[in-house]
């Protein structure tokens, strides 16, 4: 297992290195995908460079770029890898640099391991179910991480000891609705004074699990490769990731790869 985090954090870093060259450009070209959601050569350029690294492995992997897979193919892993090589493409286009390179590792339903890297901040989170959760500050996409205590000896141990007087929400940037803002609603009914934080991309679920934040609900669409490797990291920090039921866990491999509701919570 820690050679498979080895070597996601690597394919991370490469891959935020080639998102950051398409990104410095003044311009990039933007195409759509089946959906009508933009696909960038960032995007492209990504999940080459992730699948070259993580085909090493021999385990089988699933991409938002490479996801046409069947399900009566997928459905026979034991254990699989799960990639976003660019979660936040519209942030990405907006040029507020919320926007995330995203690497898991599934067994049976559930992830084990996640790495979530952030090209222009350079911050990196990373969590395997037996050694817990961490945030390192400042890695260079140019560093190449050998071994495991080699970047647990520079990072910091999720969740972090933070002291927030309010209860502290954090939503999509894009996808507020009426559901979401009935829950929060009930929120400021239980807990009183609430902050909320607007953010883009999987840096929703590491708010929650660094301690920034105590919850994330989503009731808008996602898709399972949006969340696997901060649900990862969730879990390694102590935090609970399930249905809107706040029961249910939140399982991966399904037929259509849709999530459904969910809640990230401390």
């Amino acid at each position: 297992m820690t050679t498979n985090l080895t070597l996601a954090i690597n394919a991370a870093l490469s891959a935020g290195k080639e998102i950051l060259k398409v990104y410095n450009t003044d311009d990039f070209e933007i195409k759509l995908k089946s959906d009508d959601s933009p696909l960038t050569l960032a995007d492209q350029k990504a999940h080459k460079i992730i699948i070259e690294h993580l085909l090493k492995t021999n385990i089988p992997i699933l991409s938002e770029e490479g996801k046409n897979i069947p399900y009566q193919e997928r459905s026979n892993w034991d254990l699989y890898w799960l990639v976003d090589p660019l979660d936040g493409t519209k942030e990405f286009i907006k040029r507020n640099d919320e926007f995330t390179v995203n690497i898991a590792l599934i067994e049976k339903d559930t992830p084990v391991l996640g790495v979530i890297y952030v090209p222009v901040t350079k911050d990196l989170y990373f969590s395997e179910k037996d050694t817990g959760a961490y945030k390192a500050i400042n890695v260079d996409f140019n560093s190449n991480v050998s071994d495991l205590n080699s970047i647990i000896q520079i990072s910091f141990k999720l969740p972090l000891l933070l002291k927030n007087d309010n209860f502290t929400v954090v939503g999509s940037r894009s996808h507020m609705n009426e559901e979401t803002e009935k829950f929060i609603s009930k929120l400021k009914d239980i807990h009183g004074n609430i902050d909320f934080i607007s953010k883009g991309s999987s840096l929703k679920i590491c708010m929650v699990a660094e301690g920034i934040a105590n919850i994330y609900p989503r009731f808008a669409p996602t898709m399972e490769w949006d969340t696997a490797a901060g649900h990862a990291i969730a879990l390694g920090a102590g935090c609970k990731v399930t249905q809107a039921d706040e029961k249910t866990p939140l399982i991966y491999n399904k037929t259509d790869l849709l999530n459904p509701w969910f809640i990230v919570k401390r």
